[in-house]
C-alpha cells in the first residue's frame, strides 16, 4: 500500500510540474505586462517548489518503495532519468532569473515590459526544458517495463 500511495503522489506531482510548466510557457510571450509578470512570477515559483516535492516523493519512493532501492542504483535507464529531470532543472535557471529581474523592474516600473529579445532568449530555454521534458516519462515507462537492469 505505502508503494502504491507513494507512486500516486510522485505521479501527481510530476503532471502537476508539467501543468505549470506549459502555464508558464504559454504566458511568457512578447509584451508581457506587469501584472503578468506577477503571475509569471508566482507560476515560476509554484513549478520550483513543484519540482523540490517531486524530487522528494521520488527519493522517498526510491528508499521506501517496492521495487528497493537496488533496483534503482543499478538501473542505468533510472540515471538516465535523472539526468534528464537535472537537465530540466539547469535550463529553468535562466528563466527565472529572468523573471526575477523583470519583476523587480516591474516594481520599480509599472510601464516595464521586457524586452522582446530577453524574452525570446528565456522562450528557448523553456523549447528546451520542454524537449528534455519528454524523456522523463519515456525512461519511467522503460524502468516499469523492467529496462536498465
Amino acid at each position: 500500500m505505502t508503494d502504491l500511495i507513494l507512486a500516486i503522489a510522485h505521479h501527481l506531482a510530476v503532471f502537476t510540474l508539467v501543468a505549470i510548466f506549459a502555464a508558464e510557457f504559454a504566458l511568457l510571450r512578447p509584451g508581457i505586462e506587469a501584472r503578468r509578470l506577477a503571475q509569471l512570477g508566482s507560476l515560476d515559483r509554484a513549478y520550483g517548489a513543484m519540482a523540490m516535492l517531486a524530487i522528494v516523493v521520488g527519493i522517498v519512493r526510491v528508499i521506501f518503495g517496492s521495487a528497493g532501492w537496488e533496483y534503482y542504483v543499478g538501473n542505468w535507464v533510472f540515471w538516465a532519468k535523472m539526468i534528464a529531470f537535472l537537465g530540466v532543472g539547469l535550463a529553468s535557471i535562466q528563466p527565472t532569473v529572468a523573471i526575477l529581474r523583470w519583476r523587480k523592474a516591474a516594481t520599480a516600473d509599472a510601464g516595464f515590459s521586457p524586452p522582446p529579445a530577453e524574452i525570446s532568449a528565456s522562450r528557448r530555454f523553456l523549447y528546451l526544458q520542454a524537449a528534455l521534458l519528454v524523456f522523463i516519462p519515456s525512461f519511467a515507462a522503460a524502468m516499469a517495463r523492467g529496462y536498465g537492469v
